[in-house]
């Protein structure tokens, strides 16, 4: 392992074992700050959560302490585990089919003005309606079946990846498009070496915000229309008021950190591909 010092103007890579036990320690620290600083984040507001329960003797039925919802969860892990496999692959679809959907409809906005014209406005207008007035219309339309719950959560999470993807094949260099051009590229050749390697970051930017809000999307639908699922759940631990069941829940969050670290993972992957790291 080196570590890279600065000394005088210039930066240089100093093999660890060379350096003092306390540099090594402090270098350390510092490449796991983004995972030291979340986590104790994390336990300082479980610790907090736990006194405050404790010293004012909040009723569970109100607010469960931390452990309470420990119990509860190792409890009934195996019904989250199986309520969760359901609501898993209604995201994953969702998801895939707004990706699909909204990178063919950037590079149509992107390649065509009347297109860009007609569609986008209305893109915008109908981000400003609230998503949750129109889910029970998908339930009168796909009836109470998956189908329904897919396709809400693919008009939720559909946005972010069409915005992210024009903003992306808009931002390529335009000298670089030039010399394509001047090689006598086509429109085709010039996508593929240049518009859709400068866009990869972009894209996945948008691809991030729409796996999570696949999620949402989908415990919504079951909130309206399921008999299975995490969404069904919270509502059957509601109507019993198991209050430390819902939190226990927490497992969704789980899921979420899940999904959005493949994506993630696949960015780095891909762009490594092309050379953009």
């Amino acid at each position: 392992m080196t570590v890279e010092l600065p000394v005088g103007g210039r930066t240089l890579a100093t093999p660890s074992r060379l350096m003092p036990t306390g540099t090594r320690a402090l270098a350390t620290l510092r490449q796991l700050r983004p995972v030291i600083l979340p986590l104790a984040t994390a336990g300082a507001g479980l610790v907090l959560w736990q006194c405050v329960c404790t010293l004012f003797h909040i009723p569970q039925v109100i607010l469960p302490t931390p452990t309470e919802i420990a119990v509860e969860l190792w409890r009934i892990l195996p019904v989250l585990l199986r309520e969760a496999v359901p609501t898993t692959l209604d995201s994953l679809a969702a998801f895939a089919f707004a990706t699909v959907l909204g990178v063919a409809l950037a590079i149509a906005i992107t390649y065509s003005p009347l297109i860009r014209d007609t569609f986008y406005p209305n893109l915008v207008a109908f981000q400003l309606v609230p998503k949750v007035a129109l889910a029970p219309l998908f339930v009168v339309w796909l009836g109470i079946t998956s189908e329904s719950r897919i396709a809400f959560s693919t008009f939720t999470c559909f946005f972010p990846v069409v915005i992210s993807s024009v903003v992306g094949f808009s931002s390529a260099d335009p000298s670089t498009l030039r010399l394509c051009r001047s090689l006598t590229a086509s429109d085709w050749q010039s996508f593929l070496l240049v518009r859709f390697p400068f866009a990869l970051p972009a894209i996945f930017n948008g691809m991030k915000i729409a796996i999570t809000l696949a999620v949402i999307g989908v415990i919504i639908g079951e909130f309206i229309s399921a008999k299975a699922g995490l969404g069904y759940y919270i509502l059957y631990a509601g109507s019993h008021m198991d209050t430390a069941a819902i939190f226990a829940l927490f497992v969704l969050c789980a899921m979420g950190v899940l999904l959005f670290g493949a994506v993630a993972l696949a960015e780095r992957q891909v762009r490594n591909r092309f050379g953009r790291r």
